[in-house]
């Protein structure tokens, strides 16, 4: 059986002061759930605070986003060796904002995930289409190109040294969410493809879901076959949601209490 992961994404938001906090409440609370895998994924800024406040716990530290580049004249970017040496262990690569808001394209995506692995970062590679996209029927085929793009650049042996996760646009910070059905339905679309070229890799891959997740609909979501866990947005900003939604993921009956 795959192992659950929930992977919080904090995106633009808070302060050095929020931010510390929000690390203080959560970490003991999730440190007794053992039975799935964690992971908080924070702005640059808060890179090396996170990582010296997380050491020796169970929640792992991932960035945003990293450079498609090694080094250089790239002002502005962060590579993965930075992201390293930050203590970094997860790194998102392709998020939906990052293609819509930043026009990022897939050879684009390609490239940073092929830089995640170089490093030995574990990528999040975000899939997913929009509502025009769902509406006209085109989810698998903009699903497939997004996925084909990587496996094309990387090869399917370095989705072993990833995740998937799948956030369909129209259901991230819109309060709609895809049914448990609709998110395994796709989950399952995205392993079959990936089956195709490694039946075994494919059976071993965690695929994510992420778009809207909350303490109440988590458990619905991850109780689906292909659902192993979730990149959460916004309800990983409060830690009572973000604490829920892990206990969800091992399965636990109540949330843990301070």
């Amino acid at each position: 059986m795959r192992v659950k992961l929930v992977a919080g994404n904090w995106k633009m938001n808070g302060n050095l002061a929020s931010s510390q906090a929000l690390i203080a409440s959560i970490l003991p609370r999730l440190a007794s759930l053992d039975r799935a895998r964690y992971a908080v994924c924070v702005p640059f800024p808060y890179l090396t605070s996170a990582a010296q406040a997380m050491r020796g716990s169970n929640v792992a530290l991932g960035a945003q986003d990293l450079s498609q580049f090694e080094d250089g004249a790239y002002t502005g970017s962060v590579s993965g060796a930075m992201l390293v040496d930050c203590g970094c262990h997860y790194v998102i690569v392709g998020h939906s904002e990052r293609r819509a808001v930043f026009e990022e394209r897939d050879d684009t995506v390609a490239l940073k995930y092929a830089q995640a692995v170089k490093h030995r970062l574990t990528a999040i590679l975000c899939v997913g289409e929009t509502l025009a996209e769902r509406d006209a029927g085109a989810t698998e085929p903009v699903v497939a190109r997004q996925l084909d793009a990587v496996i094309r650049h990387c090869g399917v042996a370095a989705l072993a040294q990833g995740v998937i996760a799948y956030e369909p646009v129209w259901a991230i910070g819109t309060g709609r969410t895809a049914t448990p059905q609709q998110a395994q339905a796709v989950h399952a679309f995205i392993r079959g493809r990936i089956a195709a070229e490694d039946r075994r890799l494919a059976e071993n891959l965690p695929i994510l879901y992420g778009g809207s997740v909350k303490a109440g609909n988590a458990a619905q979501l991850f109780a689906m076959a292909d659902v192993d866990g979730g990149l959460i947005g916004g309800a990983s900003l409060v830690a009572d949601e973000f604490v829920a939604i892990c206990a969800a993921a091992q399965g636990a009956r109540e949330m843990v209490k301070t």
